[in-house]
């Protein structure tokens, strides 16, 4: 007698019969089906903020923000599959594997801008109000999202291929964890490093406006806010709560990372870093000005 198969655990649309193609999934991995509508501002918001991070990293010549317009555009990318699950097929493994994967990735390019951007930071307060170099600063923070995210991509990409193939997913989701929590734990590092930094550089004579500091920091806090939440998600295990309702997907993923698009849009470093006053000698500007072809 052939074993019956274990009863589907996860969410199906009612609205989507699953085409039960190749490519497709028992169930609706995402935990819902996107929402057209989030996912078409997600689209239109990220494109305005591209055409300008385009428009303000051509203008002032900074390089080392390049990596803001490639997320940007990444962004755009991650969002369309979530259009097509709506629209065509939710149950699809392709659609949910590509947006996961440049909707993660993106924000590792948002980060390593705020690392360059602290590195220029350091170059015009002074090296010596700073914990570590900039160069340092650059190295290991890159490396850690670089690796993080690494572990992550792959962590998913066996998910979704364990749910295609009917498989349990769920010693995978550890492997997506591990790259979160150790993400969480290099960022709250740097978060040190960055608090430390600007205690520090109050002493210096060299000055940055404080609404670029305040901005910084908001976006950076918006950056590390996106990856606590994923690290909860994921935490929770699969089909839960946080991952099937994308509310919390809307309001702590999506809005986190168009707040700290267009901050860093409005403060961009090419505005308020260029010509930055020096107090105590040229000495120290200058340094600041090499700096910033250095984290090119």
């Amino acid at each position: 007698m052939a074993a019956m198969e274990p009863p589907v655990q996860g969410y199906i649309d009612p609205n989507f019969p699953n085409p039960m193609g190749p490519g497709d999934a028992r169930i609706v991995i995402y935990g819902y089906t996107p929402s057209l509508a989030l996912a078409a501002l997600a689209v239109a918001l990220f494109l305005v903020a591209l055409v300008a991070h385009v428009y303000l990293l051509v203008r002032h010549k900074t390089w080392y923000f390049t990596t803001v317009a490639v997320g940007t555009a990444m962004e755009i990318i991650g969002y369309i599959p979530r259009i097509l699950s709506s629209q065509k097929d939710p149950y699809r493994v392709a659609f949910f594997v590509i947006q996961y994967f440049f909707i993660v990735v993106a924000p590792v390019l948002f980060s390593a801008a705020i690392y360059a951007t602290l590195s220029i930071m350091i170059g015009i307060y002074g090296r010596r109000y700073a914990p570590m170099s900039p160069k340092l600063i650059l190295w290991i923070f890159i490396v850690c999202d670089v690796v993080a995210t690494i572990v992550q991509v792959a962590g998913a990409a066996l998910v979704g291929s364990a749910y295609s193939n009917r498989k349990d997913p769920t010693k995978f989701n550890h492997i997506l964890l591990a790259g979160l929590a150790f993400q969480v734990f290099s960022f709250a590092v740097f978060l040190a490093v960055l608090a430390w930094t600007l205690v520090k550089a109050r002493k210096s004579p060299n000055k940055i406006s404080r609404s670029f500091v305040v901005a910084l920091v908001v976006a950076t806090l918006a950056v590390y806010l996106r990856t606590c939440f994923r690290l909860a998600e994921t935490a929770e295990g699969l089909m839960k709560v946080l991952s099937t309702h994308e509310v919390y997907f809307g309001c702590l993923e999506f809005a986190s990372i168009v707040v700290a698009v267009f901050v860093l849009a409005w403060w961009h470093p090419g505005r308020w870093l260029k010509g930055t006053i020096s107090h105590g000698g040229e000495k120290d500007t200058a340094r600041g000005g090499m700096m910033q072809t250095a984290a090119v």
